[in-house]
């Protein structure tokens, strides 16, 4: 076999463009190697291929320490850069995170040589901008929250396989019961499992809360017992209950960074923690009073807003932090979250206006808090509606999302309580607006 061959360092001379940022870097990240460009004087810049273990992240530190290096920039490929963003920001650099889309190299031969000397070079010009970066605390705080949004979603899987299950053996359960994870319907599941077939014990497991009559479920509970679908139910409960276990450990991971935030903002005490009131229970809360725990940190208690639950709080929270200021104003925050359209103008003519396709968990927490008004009283509920006839339900969904991070941006930047008088009033205005539109309708069908 031959020797593999490795990339060795090249020297290219400095394009003549203004530049700002003397001592920048640039580092073209993948999964296998690091390339980095660096300026090793006022007219040549290094290209050198690095490894991707840790020792390998250390040295590109250390070599970027010895030339000097102050600010470095790096696209967000995957999650390979993550590793490096922290151990560079460990040395004291100034990391750009930027999106891979603001730094595509013109047309041409494309490799990674090229590519890191082009991110170099835009640094140095100061025409990259930073993506927004949490710092350790609510980066640690994130990872936590999106791991228990993973298990919530991985339950659920076995809750749809469950009611598969029961209903391949002709037990309707789900038909009487909203939810076969609750109270009565894990109950019944158990004692199936545990050998009871007889409908009318199985139907005295069920709790007082329960709109549905003896009769109703003995019926429901009335199947055709077979041993491999019993098999299947039975797995499919282990690791139901073992994911619900493990979110709860999770819950308790949350509450400790909480805590901590809490001390931390305290001075490093740990004060008690006043009491909230929490909304209605609903699926998949948590067993503590996490809406105290945000009211401390945020020094707000926005669960007050229509629609924003515990959890939608809490992933809002864990995305985007205690600091608004990262964020110049709403508009900023809104465009951040995907909840603005992407409005692109030439020649003094708007040319295009949409909303841009990217997952964002803080937008999609606003979007979900959005759908959930749709059963509310808030004034909310009018500007959905409305904005829903005129351009269809996904539209109106954004739009009172971006609403929702108004309000949002507003009470943690402005340390203010939410004020329900002023949607109150909006809505009111609005009434007197359409009102007054109809009334000059009605004026002129008259003298017609």
């Amino acid at each position: 076999m031959g020797k593999s061959k490795t990339k060795k360092a090249e020297v290219k001379k400095i394009s003549q463009l203004t530049v700002i940022n003397p001592t920048a870097a640039g580092i073209d990240v993948s999964d296998t190697e690091m390339m980095v460009a660096y300026p090793i004087s006022s007219e040549e810049v290094e290209v050198r291929s690095f490894g991707c273990f840790t020792r390998d992240l250390h040295l590109i530190a250390g070599t970027l320490k010895e030339h000097g290096i102050t600010t470095i920039a790096m696209e967000s490929t995957g999650v390979y850069w993550v590793a490096l963003f922290l151990i560079l920001q460990e040395y004291g650099f100034e990391v750009y995170l930027v999106n891979a889309k603001h730094v595509k190299n013109v047309t041409g031969r494309k490799d990674d040589e090229s590519d890191a000397e082009w991110i170099q070079k835009l640094h140095s010009c100061g025409l990259l901008h930073a993506s927004f970066q949490p710092d350790q605390i609510t980066r640690t705080l994130r990872s936590l929250v999106r791991h228990r949004k993973n298990l919530v979603r991985i339950s659920a899987g076995y809750i749809n396989r469950m009611q598969k299950v029961l209903e391949l053996m002709n037990i309707k359960l789900h038909t009487i019961i909203s939810d076969i994870d609750g109270k009565t319907g894990l109950l019944i599941i158990e004692a199936i499992l545990n050998g009871e077939r007889n409908p009318e014990v199985l139907a005295e497991l069920r709790d007082k809360r329960i709109k549905a009559s003896r009769e109703d479920i003995i019926k429901s509970l009335e199947g055709h017992w077979t041993t491999e679908h019993l098999f299947e139910l039975r797995q499919c409960y282990k690791l139901y209950s073992m994911h619900r276990q493990m979110i709860e450990e999770c819950d308790h991971e949350i509450e400790k960074q909480l805590m901590g935030q809490i001390a931390l903002k305290n001075g490093g005490l740990l004060t008690d923690i006043p009491p909230t009131k929490r909304k209605k229970s609903y699926k998949n809360r948590v067993l503590y009073n996490l809406s105290a725990y945000l009211h401390e940190v945020l020094g707000v208690d926005v669960t007050e807003v229509s629609g924003i639950s515990e959890i939608s709080a809490l992933s809002i929270f864990s995305e985007v932090g205690t600091d608004m200021s990262k964020w110049k104003n709403e508009n900023y925050f809104t465009s951040w979250l995907g909840l603005a359209p992407n409005t692109k103008i030439s020649g003094g003519k708007e040319i295009s206006s949409r909303i841009q396709k990217k997952k964002h968990h803080a937008g999609q927490a606003f979007r979900m808090a959005a759908v959930g008004l749709n059963n509310s009283k808030s004034p909310l509920v009018d500007f959905y509606r409305r904005i829903r006839g005129k351009t269809g339900n996904a539209k109106a969904v954004v739009a009172t999302a971006r609403k929702l991070a108004i309000i949002y941006y507003k009470m943690v930047s402005n340390q203010e309580a939410f004020n329900p008088k002023a949607l109150d009033d909006y809505q009111q205005k609005y009434k007197e607006k359409k009102i007054n539109q109809l009334k000059k309708k009605i004026a002129i069908l008259e003298a017609a």
